[in-house]
């Protein structure tokens, strides 16, 4: 093992790989860039996460190789980020990334850069060595450091266009305003895309559509393409190879159009997402089959990815022992060898487990061929015996860092979950993950990025403060508890005073007193998470409900009205965006439940309107507590002295009181 380097003194799981390295790392900051500019040399900058495979490959392959770490120490100033830890720095440079790319980008990223931090040359993974028309590692480093040399003028002329472009991208189409018909013109454009045959949308590789399916929900209305599109997806993706058959969860995307064979990361922002869909549908339909993937998903989160704190980790790694997806693929004889030949060969036969294999070595992933939901009963006993099983293997790497906007986004699918399916231990979960966060993830009032055995230097974004914002209005509904009300307006409150342009209007991803980066993005677009924009929206809307302010809806309804365009010509790019846009033009459904915790009439009502599916709803609950009406104006003239009751007002129209679920639910519905 060489020795430490600069990166053994950081938090990052995925900087902490690297602490070993002959490469002379830094981290990102200051130091790194000034002796770049003292030393006249080019900037190197890698950046990827602790469970990306390829990232692996490319350290196992370059970063150790003493010959390229010697080039690279010698002639460039190297620095390696955590793009989950510093998601302004990659989401600058994966924009030049693709830019010299065609559009193509991902992780691990490498990226070089004059020493003012301008890109002049970007890509993905290098292998070490020449081979297949492309250069090697080592071939392209000294290229580019000869370049750096011999053609200064043409690097930095190359650097500060991609500068430019990258302070022009990401801007506003200009302000205008949302009417109804965009919305069923942007499912129609999301369905043209479904896959009638394997579900989801678009080809290989796919990654779980957790944001369309979401909106298709919503927006479908009684287009029976639409239920279809959800439905089936939701159906493959449970019963393919992305989602664990055995342990629960759902792996980062298929490499195939069939849900097949996973890359094999976990990921806790797939699976808070991935669990709201489900229970979701579960809430509209009714759908059984939908509700136990919801439950499988959460309790493998609860007994997997949480931490002793109460919060939830990051992500699992794809590989264990060096190989992608050992820990989690079988053989015949390895089920055999755990249930004996009958009830093994009946395990195999369900879970297309066969000599030939579907994955590396002869392995198979396991997969649902044709579900029968009697057979995958009678081998619940035998999922059971086979985790136990696999638990003594050796595991993949966990990400134990906190994030709080993955967080926010487990804390409020944990307690809309306790309130479907009336399970009291998601809620307590959610609650126990919130309380955690607000207390270790602020410091003089603002918060931290996250925690790793500590809290994270870095300030938040907009994305922790959204994320977190709408999380606790989650569990202000399933709880009834002003706490995390008072809470969740807070953090909408700074969020608007940190983020938002006050002139042009939309958010940015950074503070004002941010570190100062080449570019500074407002980026509306959707991706493995929904953007900090979406879900700001989504904040203001259901603030602006619940208090009758008018400020935070026409913030929402200036930011959306920014991006109108895009919205329209390019739907499935942004469909959190426009799950916002019909919350904003359909209104909201305003539920009010008066009465006292305890009385059976009231916990009936309350638990009804928690459970029942009604898109686009706020729900608060007057209980008679000191100044409540002045803390949330939704309240006002609905004191519980005249006994359990809902209210329930939609497009400035109440309805008369309900006293029972239901004549409840016929409103709601």
């Amino acid at each position: 093992m060489h020795p430490a380097n600069r990166l053994s003194r950081e938090k990052s799981p995925y900087l902490l790989q690297h602490a070993h390295n002959p490469v002379d790392w830094y981290p990102w900051g200051e130091e790194a860039f000034a002796r770049a500019r003292a030393e006249d040399k080019p900037v190197f900058l890698s950046v990827g996460y602790s469970t990306c495979h390829w990232c692996h490959v490319m350290e196992r392959e370059s970063f150790e190789n003493e010959a390229i770490a010697k080039i690279l120490n010698e002639r460039f100033v190297a620095i390696k980020v955590d793009r989950e830890e510093r998601p302004d720095v990659d989401e600058i440079y994966m924009e030049a990334v693709q830019a010299l790319n065609h559009g193509s980008g991902g992780w691990p990223m490498s990226v070089f850069l004059t020493p003012e931090g301008k890109p002049f040359y970007a890509g993905t993974y290098f292998p070490p060595e020449d081979g297949r028309g492309r250069p090697g590692f080592g071939t392209l480093l000294l290229a580019l450091s000869e370049a750096w040399t011999k053609d200064r003028a043409g690097i930095e002329k190359q650097g500060q266009a991609l500068t430019d472009y990258l302070s022009s991208v990401g801007k506003p189409d200009g302000p205008t305003t949302v009417d109804a018909a965009l919305l069923p013109a942007a499912a129609s454009q999301i369905l043209r895309r479904f896959d009638g045959t394997n579900g989801g949308f678009g080809s290989a590789p796919k990654f779980p559509p957790t944001m369309m399916l979401a909106f298709l929900m919503r927006e479908g209305g009684d287009d029976p393409k639409a239920a279809e599109a959800v439905r089936r997806t939701l159906d493959a993706m449970a019963r393919g190879g992305i989602y664990d058959q055995i342990g629960g969860g759902f792996a980062r995307y298929s490499t195939d159009e069939r849900w097949l064979v996973p890359h094999f990361e976990k990921m806790l922002y797939d699976n808070a997402q991935l669990a709201r869909n489900y229970t979701e549908s579960f809430a509209a339909t009714g759908n059984r089959y939908h509700a136990r993937i919801a439950r499988e998903v959460l309790d493998y989160v609860l007994r997997e990815m949480t931490a002793p704190e109460g919060a939830f980790w990051s992500a699992t790694d794809a590989d264990s022992e060096g190989e992608e997806g050992k820990f989690f693929v079988w053989k015949p004889g390895e089920v055999e060898a755990v249930l004996g030949k009958d009830e093994g060969a009946a395990f195999c036969a369900y879970y297309g487990v066969t000599a030939e294999g579907n994955f590396e070595h002869g392995s198979s992933v396991l997969h649902v061929p044709v579900w029968d939901e009697a057979r995958e009963e009678a081998l619940k006993a035998a999922r059971q015996k086979l985790y136990a099983a696999r638990a003594k293997r050796i595991p993949p790497h966990l990400d134990d860092k906190i994030l709080v906007s993955w967080n926010g986004l487990m804390i409020g699918e944990l307690a809309y979950a306790g309130s479907v399916f009336d399970e009291p231990r998601y809620r307590d979960a959610a609650v126990r993950a919130a309380r955690f966060l607000l207390k270790e993830c602020r410091v003089d009032g603002r918060l931290r990025r996250g925690w790793r055995g500590g809290v994270m230097s870095v300030k938040g974004f907009l994305d922790d403060y959204a994320f977190l914002a709408a999380g606790l209005l989650d569990v202000y509904e399933a709880t009834g508890d002003l706490e995390f009300w008072r809470e969740a307006r807070a953090l909408s409150e700074e969020m608007v005073r940190l983020f938002e342009d006050p002139v042009q209007g939309a958010f940015w991803s950074t503070a004002g007193d941010h570190e100062k980066l080449i570019a500074r993005r407002k980026d509306p677009y959707d991706g493995a998470i929904p953007s900090g924009i979406s879900v700001a929206c989504g904040v203001l809307l259901r603030v602006a409900a619940m208090t009758g302010d008018a400020a935070p809806r026409a913030g929402a309804e200036k930011a959306i009205g920014l991006f109108r365009d895009r919205l329209e010509q390019a739907a499935p790019a942004q469909p959190e965006l426009l799950r916002q846009a019909s919350f904003l033009v359909r209104g909201p459904r305003e539920i009010v439940i008066s009465g006292h915790p305890g009385d059976p009439a009231y916990e009936r009502l309350a638990a009804t309107a928690r459970a029942t599916w009604t898109p686009h709803r706020v729900l608060a609950f007057a209980n008679g507590a000191p100044g409540e009406e002045a803390i949330l104006p939704l309240l006002e003239g609905r004191s519980p002295a005249g006994g359990a009751r809902a209210f329930v007002c939609r497009e400035m129209t109440c309805a008369a009181p309900v006293t029972t679920p239901e004549e409840l639910r016929a409103l709601l519905k």
